[in-house]
Order: C-alpha cells, then sequence, then structure tokens
C-alpha cells in the first residue's frame, strides 16, 4: 500500500536532523498526521516536534499542497482567550475561522497554528498586557511597558515547517508584512498576498486600528463620524447587543 505524501513525510522525518532557521537554530520535524473534519470542513492535522521551546505547532491542510507551488497559506498565532474563550477584545477567533474557510475555498492551503501566544509574550503577560489597555495604552504601548517588544514572534518556525511540507511557494493570507518579509528571509518566496481583513466589533475596533497606525498592518482605515475600515462588512451581531432598539439574539 501506497502511503499518502504527508504520511511519508512522517517516515522522511524520524532521524531528521539539520542546522536550524533563524537565530535561534529552529529545526522542526513531521511527527505525526491524522484526518481532522472540522466544522469549516475535512482537513488533515500534522503535527510537528522542534529542539528549541517544546511547543508543538502545528498545520492544516487541504488539498495536495506537498510540493506545491503559489499554496495559499494562513501563519495564525495561538490566542487561548480569543480561539478558545471567543474574547471580543480581539480578531482572532475571526481569523482563525476565516482562515480555513479561505483555504477551503481553494483547490489547496495550509494554515500553520503557532504556539505564540500574545504576539510571543505568553499569556500570563498577555493579561497584564489587557490590565494596562483598560488604563488607556494601545496594545503597542502596553507591550512596551512590560519590557517587550511590538510584536515578539518569530516566523523561522514557520518558515521550517513549510519548508517540512515541501511548499515551494506561498500566496499568504495576510495583512501584516513583517510576516511576509520574514518567511522571504527564510527562503520561503512570497508570490502574492490575499488580503485577511476582519469586520470589527465594538470592543476590538481600537485594537484593530492600532495594527494599522503603530504596527503597520495592511489594513486601510476611513475616516468619518462612523470610522469603518475598507474591505469590511457590517460588524457582525454579537450577543447580547443592542441593535435597532432592541437586544441581538443569542
Amino acid at each position: 500500500m501506497t502511503l499518502d505524501p504527508l504520511r511519508q513525510l512522517v517516515l522522511r522525518d524520524h532521524d531528521h536532523e539539520c542546522g536550524g532557521f533563524g537565530a535561534a537554530k529552529l529545526c522542526v520535524k513531521v511527527v505525526a498526521v491524522a484526518d481532522l473534519p472540522t466544522r469549516v470542513g475535512h482537513f488533515r492535522i500534522v503535527a510537528f516536534w522542534n529542539n528549541r521551546d517544546g511547543k508543538e505547532h502545528i498545520a492544516m491542510v487541504h488539498g495536495d499542497a506537498v510540493g506545491a507551488s503559489a499554496v495559499p497559506v494562513r501563519l495564525h498565532s495561538e490566542c487561548l482567550t480569543g480561539d478558545v474563550m471567543g474574547s471580543l477584545r480581539c480578531d482572532c477567533r475571526d481569523q482563525l475561522v476565516e482562515g480555513l474557510a479561505a483555504i477551503r475555498a481553494h483547490e489547496r492551503g495550509v494554515l500553520l497554528y503557532l504556539r505564540q501566544e500574545g504576539r510571543g509574550i505568553g499569556l500570563v503577560n498577555k493579561i497584564r498586557a489587557y490590565a494596562l489597555q483598560e488604563q488607556g495604552l494601545d496594545t503597542v504601548e502596553a507591550n512596551l511597558a512590560l519590557g517587550f517588544r511590538d510584536d515578539e514572534r518569530d516566523y523561522a518556525v514557520a518558515a521550517h515547517m513549510l519548508h517540512s511540507l515541501e511548499v515551494r511557494s506561498v500566496r499568504l493570507i495576510t495583512n501584516n508584512p513583517d510576516k511576509m518579509r520574514q518567511l522571504a528571509e527564510h527562503r520561503v518566496p512570497v508570490v502574492d498576498r490575499i488580503p485577511h481583513v476582519i469586520p470589527p466589533n465594538e470592543f476590538n475596533r481600537f485594537y484593530l486600528e492600532t495594527k494599522a497606525r503603530r504596527s503597520g498592518h495592511l489594513i486601510e482605515l476611513v475616516g468619518g463620524e462612523n470610522r469603518r475600515m475598507a474591505e469590511q462588512s457590517d460588524p457582525p451581531i454579537v450577543a447580547g447587543m443592542v441593535v435597532d432598539g432592541g437586544e441581538s439574539p443569542a
């Protein structure tokens, strides 16, 4: 019986060692593959081991991505408060779900789920940053006040994961130019960018505006009394919000 390309990667990487990617010389290898039906559609889930931080990064693969070029790819950093708890302070859960849906809309694609909570500062520090934001700081100012950079994430692990999947080039689903820059630095050609803008709500609008104004994300802000972002539809209805004089349905 012939193994599918993803399972062949597990055998290939059994004894894999390399010089690593980035300043930390991070090396990853494919260690397990399984089917994963989701609410968005069917994916293959690929688990990676790495030699540095003990974090278990994964890839969600749709279609025949191994060895392919111009593969739609989304890099998603873990966000427990958003992805799991449904926080409205960020757009992370929507970014995750819509990223998977965008990939399913193509013939093939990959979403990398990277264990880089809070832009790389960790869960506890992210909550500390939340507390500072409640005192009037924006997301950038809060990170700086805690002694971190605006964004501590390192996409060397993502680049190595894509190399391990033998992806030749990517169409990156992102608004973040730093992701494109870092992948290119690690020899992952980015041949196109697919915008990935999520409609804001009343709780995360300032957060999204800060991304554009302070962090250089490619989100166009539009002026006016009812300011909103280009490429976005109306804000989503959230359970409990007052809409047109009444409460929205749960």
